[in-house]
């Protein structure tokens, strides 16, 4: 489940929008973070807030990264009693128990033993096999971690949390509530290629952002863009199969783990694109689209009020493009 961080392109480009007027200035801001690049682009209303930003992410990442041994995640994972579930890391938890029951269990943060052993986590790839994989299935399930009076409960010892495929989305809703207390209005927040929007960008016009045709591409040296999608006061997020992945034996492995089967998922979805309201819930459902294949997506995204998706699948001869009701609204078609 471990979401790609490389599936979108944020392109700023000319879209009319005739009611706004153009603002007056704005500050970009970049870096690494999570393991992956973020842009920041917002008005110049207060100031440059990098630095408080970054300290922000700092103490995010603190909570929620497997790779910084002593955060909130990892201290857990490895076992320790009497570990404080922090305000960052009780939102995340909270929001993945909703998700994880509304999915069946396509979304699961318990999955970390499985996606380290295909080779996808933060431990050493095992060799598998359908007992190893058996035998880890017993570790995988959201009713094995609880939070009591504030602290993390593992209700069966070997549970192993990954919060990838969610944490990343809260972080940018994280940094784009910053933006807002700060009375910034405009604004566009991307953090390895989730997003949220806010007012209007440089050009006075709707954010324009582009979404990725799933070539298999693990290089990122040949993308090509699907379409461009307009947002404002929104989240994006967007899962796929087509960057992260390996070949063994002549079999393509992909990144997302089905937590119900233990075995990379085998389907025709290519990528899911979430639109929501925030970053959080665009994120996992996006991963949960990806182990759910294109029909149960569908389902699901269509009966989830105020949040659409666009699925891209492969056909029986080529690539097909498919969205929920509502996403005909984000789609731009000025090029």
């Amino acid at each position: 489940m471990k979401k790609n961080y490389f599936l979108t392109i944020i392109i700023i480009l000319l879209v009319s929008l005739s009611c706004q007027q153009k603002p007056t200035g704005y500050i970009y801001n970049e870096g690494r973070v999570f393991g992956t690049y973020y842009h920041f682009t917002y008005d110049n209303a207060v100031g440059n807030k990098h630095n408080e930003i970054t300290a922000l992410l700092e103490s995010f990442n603190r909570s929620l990264s497997t790779y910084d041994t002593a955060s909130t995640i990892s201290r857990f994972n490895k076992g320790e009693q009497n570990v404080v579930a922090d305000p960052f890391f009780t939102r995340v938890f909270n929001t993945a128990i909703v998700i994880s029951e509304q999915t069946y269990g396509a979304f699961d943060m318990t999955v970390a033993p499985l996606v380290n052993a295909w080779g996808f986590g933060f431990k050493k790839m095992d060799a598998v096999t359908p007992q190893l994989i058996d035998s880890l299935k017993q570790f995988v399930g959201m009713q094995f971690v609880s939070i009591e009076n504030g602290v993390l409960v593992s209700k069966k010892p070997g549970i192993m949390l990954d919060a990838s495929a969610i944490a990343k989305g809260y972080g940018v809703d994280v940094v784009a509530a910053f933006l807002k207390s700060q009375g910034i209005k405009n604004f566009m927040v991307e953090i390895g290629g989730e997003i949220v929007t806010s007012g209007v960008n440089p050009k006075g016009n709707l954010w324009r952002i582009g979404i990725d045709k799933p070539i298999d591409d693990p290089s990122v040296q040949n993308r090509e863009l699907q379409m461009i999608i307009q947002l404002s006061g929104k989240a994006l997020a967007t899962s796929g199969n087509y960057r992260n992945f390996y070949e063994k034996d002549g079999k393509k492995y992909a990144h997302t783990i089905d937590p119900r089967t233990g075995y990379p998922v085998q389907h025709s979805l290519l990528s899911a694109t979430i639109v929501a309201g925030d970053c959080m819930t665009a994120d996992a459902y996006a991963t949960a689209c990806m182990v759910l294949g294109l029909d149960e997506s569908m389902a699901l995204i269509e009966n989830i009020p105020n949040v659409e998706a666009c699925f891209i699948y492969q056909g029986d001869s080529a690539m097909n493009v498919t969205y929920t009701s509502g996403f005909g609204q984000f789609l731009d078609f000025s090029n």
